[in-house]
């Protein structure tokens, strides 16, 4: 991918540009705001990862907020020592896709930066049907089938079921579930996962032979064809 670094700080800017380097990823650097921005606005990237306190009088949710009101939808990645609440939502509230608080693991970055990588070719190329193991999604018609019999759901189950299947065949965390289905950026450490897990295997896998969704244990869920 090709991936535009805008951080000030010189140590945090090469230990993230050799890191993504050495991954097979092309890296523009910028140690400013409004290099930054200049850069953001005039090429295509794949991924940008944004410092949120920059110098050269913009900051990061200015470029943010600039290349948005552009119609700009280049995924951004946030990074920042901000970690309170607040930070984090305004960082999202101005078009983040997703944050990253200081001081971070590179290997939590690159798994960040290479999924926003993956959302936007998504995105360019919308999917309309999804489909494992003789379950099928019709995303338009919102319906959903397995071996041709005709599964209904409530919209929260539909959500749920479409991010699993958006990740079949990958193990899905009790945090991605509250980030994704629930937009939850924290855990309110309810059991409403479990709840709706549980009521979605009654209609998914129940009545058919096979199971689809699979518990992996002290690591979240699965769904997968055996």
């Amino acid at each position: 991918m090709r991936i535009l670094l805008v951080e000030d700080d010189p140590t945090v800017r090469g230990f993230v540009s050799k890191g993504l380097s050495e991954m097979g990823h092309l890296v523009e650097q910028a140690d400013n705001g409004k290099d930054g921005l200049f850069l953001a606005v005039s090429e295509k990237f794949d991924v940008v990862v944004l410092d949120r306190m920059l110098p050269g009088g913009i900051d990061g949710l200015r470029i943010l907020e600039t290349l948005r009101s552009q119609a700009n939808a280049t995924p951004v990645l946030i990074l920042s020592a901000l970690a309170d609440v607040d930070d984090r939502v305004a960082g999202l509230k101005a078009g983040g896709d997703d944050y990253l608080t200081k001081p971070f693991a590179f290997s939590e970055l690159l798994a960040r930066v290479e999924a926003l990588g993956r959302r936007g070719r998504n995105e360019s190329a919308p999917q309309t049907r999804l489909e494992v193991g003789g379950l099928e999604m019709d995303l338009l018609a919102r319906s959903v089938r397995r071996d041709g019999q005709k599964i209904d759901l409530q919209p929260r189950e539909f959500r749920l079921l479409e991010f699993l299947l958006r990740h079949a065949g990958q193990v899905v965390t009790r945090t991605m579930l509250l980030e994704g289905v629930w937009d939850y950026h924290f855990d309110p450490q309810t059991n409403v996962i479990d709840v709706h897990v549980s009521r979605l295997r009654q209609k998914v896998d129940k009545p058919f032979p096979q199971p689809l969704i699979h518990t992996i244990r002290n690591a979240g869920y699965m769904l997968r064809a055996e």
